[in-house]
């Protein structure tokens, strides 16, 4: 497949409206790949009149908020509330930990106040449990039920979070076409969030990182950093890229594109690939050149691109680059990335992580106010914005190894501690809530080392990061220690996590096991391929055509094992619809192919609930015929779960798969297998996708909780009652320091 046809609408769109619209937003161009409007010394003669008129108006404003706040909040409890999400934290590990001495600071806020499991989303998977945690509602009411969704008239997956659109019109100038009218990011979770509920009452928030928030929303007395769903430049959601002169490591690679470099002397050039150009689609991905001068008796390599000259000894990074790609009409595309160079001999080898979209010049909008990400930039420097930044697929791929993976996600992790605590400097009454990310990617790409049984240790180091989880326990006491600094008897402090981990052994692939049993056909005699080639020199990162010829990326998310021959291709290329009753897509869910909902639909609605039965008396309670452990131990019928008006767009049937199973990654892309199970050997293995019940959260707070259960569902309520705010009716949870009866 060309490389060309990897772009998403977005780049297009917005380049286009850097064009048209030079006018529109306050310090960027977007929705998608632009340039910035305002220049680095206007960003801060702007800030400075912002500032003093702020600083001017400030009483005013003040007695005004204090005027109509009376009429929209009652008496508060609290006048600060500080939720610290460590997304995935576990709290059988944290318990063990804490009973271990190893984290004081979290035995003693539990000590003071409270520590319990906290219930996940159904299903238990990031965007689903941090939009229920945002809205105080369940999946069918805030519409997020995996990271993938699929169109019912192609079939074909579309991300869950986000729709991106083109203008429909374009005209041609010259070699160029420019698309004509405004291009459209719509953020697709639904309901409203406890923030905006608090921001509409005068409480002032800063909502940082916090999954699906891209694009963010409008805060009128508060700050969004945008997080999970954020794409790259390249409109994937992470794609790095390798460079190589090794020609032994050409094949098919997942999440990222390795190219073949040839070196002369001491010197090795290459380009590295940007978005497509907008204006001349015919011309392909745009590059920016590097050369690369090697010094074999020092170990270092000095770079020379895009106006960036650095030199780096092996297995350094770099800090964060600026590069710019050139779109023609004087458009300029920004972005940052790091360079790593993993060996220098027998060959010579560099990583370059996703190309991030440059906070100080962003090409989309990923804050709100709109210059806000441009603040942070210019307090502490550049910083990831990629919404999945720590590049787990590098690591699966074998790109970097696990010392590198850690280096670089610990200093994602340090960028997000200096913002928080600007935050909590900055606002000290109202709510700052942060999510670290940190704790969610070590725990998959390390938590083999916890369990010598799993199959992700074949081959693989065992032993130096054998403590990799632990250490990060330790730090994320010593982070809660400097977080409870800020904390008066009039400050709620929370430490929340979306779900916890488990170890990932097993894949299931529940589209092996439709074809098996007859649920599923193929077409006669056809092999479906996969779609993401990842050949040397092209696109790897879960790249696909839809049927209406939009190219789309997934990146990370849930790219499949590409390169292996299979009945169903990726993205459920080779079925037969005529013949197929169901269909697996995503790390969760299985659809019916239900006559007038699917485009070609089979089952009929008056067979439809008896299908769904038959369906969950085969699968649950699955034995996985290797171990005899069950694999499967729930299926839920999402009809009889929810009831929102979002839920027509859920999966059919929920699958709860057992502790060290999950979806495999051939399934997750709608492919089948050889076999319905199979080892999980990729480095990431622990994972949370399984039953929501055996997988909670964890919950710390320096109040004591009065319900027994309480959930994610519960935050948002909980918070907005102890500031005196009236839960809205749609809200499902209750406040969690109250008496009541749990359901």
């Amino acid at each position: 497949m060309p490389s060309h046809n990897r772009t998403l609408a977005i780049i297009t769109a917005a380049l286009a409206a850097a064009v048209l619209y030079p006018s529109t937003a306050h310090a960027y161009v977007g929705p998608g790949a632009g340039f910035a409007v305002v220049g680095s010394l206007a960003v801060v003669f702007i800030t400075f009149f912002l500032a003093l008129g702020s600083l001017i108006s400030w009483p005013f404003r003040a007695l005004r908020r204090a005027i109509r706040s009376r009429h929209l909040r009652g008496p508060a409890e609290i006048r600060r509330a500080i939720v610290l999400g460590l997304d995935g934290l576990d709290p059988v590990l944290a318990k063990r930990f804490m009973d271990e001495g190893k984290l004081p600071n979290f035995k003693k806020l539990a000590d003071e106040g409270s520590f319990k499991p906290l219930q996940t989303a159904c299903p238990s998977m990031s965007p689903v449990a941090w939009s229920t945690f945002a809205t105080g509602v369940d999946a069918s009411r805030h519409n997020i039920f995996d990271f993938l969704g699929r169109d019912e008239k192609t079939y074909f997956p579309i991300l869950s979070s986000t729709r991106i659109s083109n203008p429909e019109k374009s005209i041609r100038l010259g070699k160029f076409t420019i698309p004509v009218g405004k291009p459209s990011i719509r953020l697709m979770r639904k309901s409203k969030t406890f923030w905006k509920v608090l921001d509409d009452c005068y409480v002032p928030c800063h909502v940082l990182r916090v999954p699906i928030t891209f694009p963010p929303e409008k805060m009128k007395n508060g700050v969004i950093l945008s997080a999970m769903c954020t794409p790259d430049l390249r409109g994937s959601q992470g794609s790095f890229t390798m460079f190589t002169t090794d020609s032994e490591k050409v094949g098919a690679y997942t999440g990222g594109t390795l190219l073949l470099v040839e070196r002369d002397g001491d010197t090795v050039r290459g380009e590295i690939p940007g978005p497509p150009s907008p204006f001349k689609p015919q011309a392909g991905e745009m590059t920016v050149p590097f050369t690369a001068t090697i010094d074999e008796s020092s170990e270092t390599v000095s770079f020379d691109f895009g106006g960036n000259e650095l030199t780096l000894s092996a297995r350094e990074y770099s800090e964060w680059l600026t590069i710019e790609f050139k779109a023609g009409l004087g458009v300029k595309v920004k972005g940052i990335v790091k360079l790593y160079v993993t060996q220098i001999s027998p060959h010579f080898e560099l990583y370059v992580t996703p190309i991030n979209l440059d906070p100080g010049s962003p090409a989309m909008p990923i804050s709100d106010p709109s210059m806000f990400s441009q603040y942070l930039a210019k307090l502490q420097g550049s910083y990831a914005t990629l919404g999945l930044a720590e590049d787990t697929w590098a690591l699966n791929e074998r790109m970097i190894d696990e010392s590198a993976f850690l280096e670089q996600t610990y200093a994602i992790h340090e960028e997000r501690e200096k913002m928080f605590f600007n935050s909590l400097k900055k606002n000290r009454s109202g709510l700052t809530v942060v999510v670290f990310d940190s704790t969610d990617r070590i725990q998959h790409m390390f938590m083999r080392y916890m369990d010598p049984s799993n199959p992700s240790n074949r081959d693989k180091d065992t032993t130096e990061h054998a403590r990799a989880i632990e250490e990060l326990y330790v730090k994320m006491d010593g982070l809660l220690a400097r977080v409870m600094e800020h904390v008066d008897d009039k400050t709620l402090l929370c430490v929340v996590s979306d779900h916890g981990f488990k170890q990932f052994k097993r894949g299931v692939n529940i589209n092996t096991w439709a074809l098996e049993n007859g649920y599923m056909k193929a077409k006669g005699g056809e092999v479906g391929g996969s779609v993401a080639g990842g050949r040397a020199g092209a696109p790897a990162s879960g790249a696909a055509e839809s049927a209406d010829g939009e190219a789309r990326d997934f990146g990370g998310y849930c790219a499949g094992v590409s390169g292996s021959a299979s009945v169903i291709g990726e993205y459920l290329r080779g079925v037969d619809w005529s013949q197929t009753k169901i269909y697996q897509l995503g790390l969760s869910g299985i659809y019916i192919n239900k006559k007038g909902r699917e485009s070609q639909g089979l089952v009929k609605s008056d067979e439809y609930k008896a299908l769904k039965k038959e369906i969950v008396e085969k699968l649950q309670g699955l034995i996985d015929p290797e171990t005899g452990e069950v694999a499967i131990t729930s299926v839920y019928d999402t009809k009889e779960m929810m009831n929102g008006p979002y839920a027509d767009g859920a999966p059919d049937l929920i699958i709860g798969y057992n502790v060290g199973y999950r979806a495999s990654w051939d399934a997750a892309v709608g492919k089948s297998s050889e076999a319905v199970l199979e080892d999980n050997l990729k480095s990431w293995s622990g994972d949370h996708c399984i039953d929501y019940k055996l997988v909670p959260g964890v919950l710390f707070t320096n109040r004591k909780v009065v319900a027994d259960r309480p959930g994610l569902i519960d935050m948002g309520p909980s918070i907005l009652d102890l500031f005196g705010v009236k839960v809205p009716d749609f809200m499902m949870g209750k406040s969690i320091f109250r008496a009541r009866e749990d359901s």
